[in-house]
């Protein structure tokens, strides 16, 4: 037996259940497909192992291998999760299956590579769980030859944008913040940044113990000290940081500046360059900032807030500077619109994904530019703790403001929202009136309010508290949380009333003008719709009422009369 195989087999797992309790622990862990868990039959592994392309197992083990790594499970239907087992395994058994994969799979790695074996003691049903690691640093996944992707619901070959994400990963030790910048020495640094530092650094609680000192230290020792320099040398972060703003010519790939942009009734924009340390306060003083006034139900005065935070801004601009891919040769862009702040800078997510810092119980285990990200700490500029995403979320929610957004991000960019605006007013009132709700809560009620997806779960945990009401996907808020913040009319826009209603709404129009087109009835009904649908299902909803009306109630009919298709009474035939 190889090591690989030894490896491999240890981590088999045979886990006897009924048949309905595979089903229910299979839900709780893998309740829906995505880009890391794969549903699939697989009844017989004949050929399904390696078979036909982009649709046997070694595609998929690429696809989720080329993302974040993931599983797929092994002898289940493909969209209802339902039991229906492997009932040919060819020769394949969870122990020789890894090996097997491997040798089908350039540069998946062995390591995280297991199989899950369960099977039902009560109707002998066997599934297994294919447990796939992360790719190596730019090392895409093949099999056939070809790398592989999920998007949607399909298999695709890997594209470009995913392809140049995996090529640019940093490998292990790489950093690029921590390599000397040629030809650049202390005469490059600007004179009022260095002064900050030394404020600056002196400051820091962490650095009491030898404040007396600080002040004769000399420059090469100040710097060293903070990780900006090495041996009095200076490194790409101390320019970026630092650095004069004619010293950018000694960072010629990295592309170091900083854009904001006005998109609103008037156009207006500004760039900065280095050092950061000082330029990225300039940034925040073009940034419009007028006050608010919230008027709660509860309370007799107004709450005025601001319509950003300042201590929010800078932490997702000094978030850019720290993360940024400066080898994709991107500027870090902030669009100031008439209702948020977008921050987008080069890189995806590098350490886990962003539903990890919300709570700030995510410590990061590594960052794209270390050496950077340690002297930005020493500067007092962000933390390394994982604390920085979830204050903004602390902060936005303290203001009764929607929640930061990272929704537009894609694997070569990440892209921040911050809103300076009340998007549902009945949420606005609802954190200022329920302070007691946990953030998890406030999170899943602020996807609710942006129309985003909530997971089963989540829904049916809001509805139990009377949060929300309405069907998947069209949640809102709900009649309990409508009558504390009194904001019943929104609740009665967002409500569907029963078809008998909008059916009897149609016949009085009968009624009254004798026939009706089917314009005029969408003039007359498709306004009283639950505000939940959108136009889409507006008008599916009407087909239906009128196919009900035509065929089954057999109320109307449609007639032509002086060549118009219009509706009338049956009885008025």
């Amino acid at each position: 037996m190889t090591e690989l195989q030894t490896c491999c087999e240890s981590n088999i797992l045979e886990r006897p259940m009924t048949e309905q309790e595979l089903h229910q622990y299979l839900g709780r862990l893998y309740s829906t497909e995505h880009a890391g868990c794969e549903w699939k039959e697989f009844k017989s592994l004949k050929s399904a192992i390696s078979g036909r392309k982009g649709e046997d197992l070694i595609s998929y083990v690429s696809a989720l291998a080329n993302m974040e790594g993931g599983v797929l499970v092994m002898g289940v239907e493909d969209k209802s999760l339902h039991i229906v087992g492997i009932q040919d395994a060819a020769g394949y058994t969870p122990e020789n299956l890894p090996h097997r994969v491997l040798g089908r799979c350039t540069h998946l790695m062995s390591e995280g590579l297991r199989v899950e074996s369960f099977a039902t003691t009560d109707t002998a049903k066997s599934v297994w769980v294919v447990h796939v690691p992360k790719h190596a640093p730019r090392l895409p996944v093949l099999a056939h030859e070809q790398a592989w992707q999920r998007v949607g619901d399909s298999l695709v070959e890997l594209t470009p944008e995913r392809r140049d994400a995996i090529l640019r990963e940093p490998l292990a030790g790489a950093d690029w913040s921590k390599e000397l910048a040629p030809g650049a020495t202390l005469d490059d640094l600007d004179p009022e940044a260095l002064a900050k530092v030394r404020e600056t650094f002196a400051a820091r609680p962490q650095n009491q113990h030898f404040a007396d000192a600080l002040p004769g230290w000399s420059l090469e020792t100040l710097l060293d000290k903070a990780k900006l320099t090495i041996n009095g040398k200076v490194t790409r972060a101390a320019l970026l940081l630092l650095g004069k703003p004619e010293s950018d010519h000694l960072l010629p790939r990295a592309n170091a500046q900083l854009v904001w942009k006005l998109e609103a009734e008037e156009r207006s924009y500004e760039h900065f360059g280095p050092p950061f340390l000082l330029t990225t306060t300039e940034l925040l003083h073009c940034i419009r900032n007028i006050r608010f006034k919230i008027f709660p139900d509860n309370q007799l005065l107004a709450t005025e807030v601001s319509k950003y935070d300042t201590r929010v801004i800078l932490e997702a601009l000094h978030n850019c500077i720290a993360h940024q891919d400066y080898e994709m040769g991107e500027r870090v862009i902030v669009t100031e619109k008439l209702d948020r702040l977008i921050f987008e800078n080069a890189g995806g997510f590098f350490e886990g994904s962003v539903d990890d810092y919300y709570t700030g119980t995510r410590t990061p285990s590594r960052y794209r530019n270390t050496f950077l990200a340690q002297a930005m700490v020493n500067l007092g500029m962000i933390d390394t703790m994982g604390y920085g995403i979830h204050q903004m979320f602390l902060s936005q929610r303290e203001r009764f403001f929607p929640l930061p957004d990272y929704t537009q991000s894609t694997a070569n960019k990440v892209v921040l929202q911050i809103y300076g605006h009340v998007i549902d007013e009945n949420y606005s009132k609802l954190l200022l009136e329920r302070r007691d709700l946990p953030l998890e809560t406030v999170i899943l009620l602020d996807r609710v309010q942006k129309r985003q997806p909530i997971t089963d779960d989540a829904a049916q945990r809001l509805k139990r508290q009377k949060l929300i009401e309405g069907r998947k996907p069209n949640y809102y808020v709900s009649a309990a949380v409508a009558e504390a913040t009194d904001s019943r009319s929104d609740y009665i826009r967002n409500r569907a009333f029963d078809d008998a209603h909008y059916k009897q709404m149609i016949l009085a129009y009968l009624d009254e003008y004798g026939h009706a087109s089917k314009q005029d009835i969408a003039r007359l009904v498709l306004d009283k719709f639950s505000d939940a649908l959108d136009d889409g299902q507006r008008q599916n909803k009407l087909r239906n009422i009128l196919y009900t009306m035509a065929h089954r109630d057999q109320t109307i009919e449609n007639k032509r009369i002086f060549d118009r298709r219009v509706w009338i009474r049956r009885d008025a035939a």
